[in-house]
């Protein structure tokens, strides 16, 4: 594994570093910086580590963060898929993440993640159980039991699940004639419209996702979720985290509305706290003076 430094050009995360990391599978694009115990930041869709850029100024004197751009997503690598998507599979994505961190030096870590990326981290802390120490998801329930519960209010709200899930290059199509008007529609049909995403974030997001790969990479994301990540979550027969786990969500948004979070995880995960927080689904963006406050309480009880 090699890691090349990449020149800053924008002032989304002041003080950090910009790296690409080689793992075995991709080229992970990283933004790294603060100091104290290390803490991953994994993002969601459709967007890029730039997610955590409000948090980050918040959490940088008391943690070292390592904020991700997942294979297929940002400015990281889109790898060639397969019939069953084990590239986009959980298990892939968290493989390129553990190699992330034994590349800059973090054996064991904490892991933060939002919506994709808490999917990612899920399979992380159950594959690599040793190095993962304590879980934080924003704004899910574990992916099979969504599945297993979906209902017709969450299928309308939830609508991209089952559109990106159909085969290629059906909604890549789609999405593709104007991924601009696409991710403002996804992202910006929330409680908060797209009020959280502060221009330059913004500007990054939709540079990214113009690219036909990513649409693609994403998209991958989804038909993974659907299919070999269940295999994979069923094969653990029932085996639960050890670790503490912190699910927060959105008061305004569709997860708690939907689904009761907490008893979910608890399904999945032995040790289980959270509560809903006053904001919709981009949390991080929303209200990151909340999450960065929650994060900070959860992940500082790290001995």
């Amino acid at each position: 594994m090699s890691i090349t430094e990449i020149p800053v050009r924008d002032s989304l995360f002041p003080g950090f570093r910009l790296l690409d990391v080689a793992t075995s599978g991709a080229r992970i694009r990283v933004r790294t910086g603060g100091e104290g115990p290390p803490l991953l930041l994994l993002h969601g869709y459709p967007q890029t580590h730039a997610l955590w850029h409000k948090v980050a100024g918040l959490l940088k004197d008391r943690f070292t963060l390592v904020c991700a751009d997942l294979r297929g997503y940002g400015d990281s690598d889109k790898p060639p898929s397969d019939a069953e998507h084990f590239p986009y599979s959980k298990r892939a994505m968290a493989l390129d993440m553990a190699q992330v961190m034994s590349a800059l030096g973090h054996e064991r870590f904490m892991v933060g993640s939002h919506d994709r990326g808490a999917r990612v981290a899920h399979r992380l802390a159950l594959d690599h159980e040793a190095r993962v120490t304590r879980l934080a998801t924003l704004d899910i329930a574990p992916t099979r039991e969504m599945y297993a519960n979906t209902t017709d209010a969450f299928a309308r709200a939830y609508w991209h699940w089952f559109f990106l899930i159909q085969p290629a290059p059906f909604p890549e199509r789609m999405i593709g004639a104007d991924p601009e008007g696409y991710w403002r529609k996804k992202c910006g049909a929330g409680s908060a419209g797209l009020s959280p995403f502060a221009p330059e974030a913004l500007d990054h997001y939709l540079r990214c996702f113009a690219d036909p790969a990513a649409i693609h990479g994403s998209c991958e994301d989804y038909r993974a979720a659907a299919t070999i990540d269940i295999r994979h979550d069923d094969a653990d027969g029932g085996r639960k985290l050890a670790q503490p786990l912190l699910a927060l969500w959105g008061a305004n948004g569709i997860i708690g509305k939907c689904f009761d979070p907490l008893a979910l995880w608890r399904l999945r995960a032995e040790n289980v706290q959270g509560r809903a927080l006053p904001g919709g689904h981009y949390l991080a963006e929303e209200i990151p003076d909340l999450v960065a406050a929650e994060f900070t309480a959860f992940f500082g009880e790290q001995s």
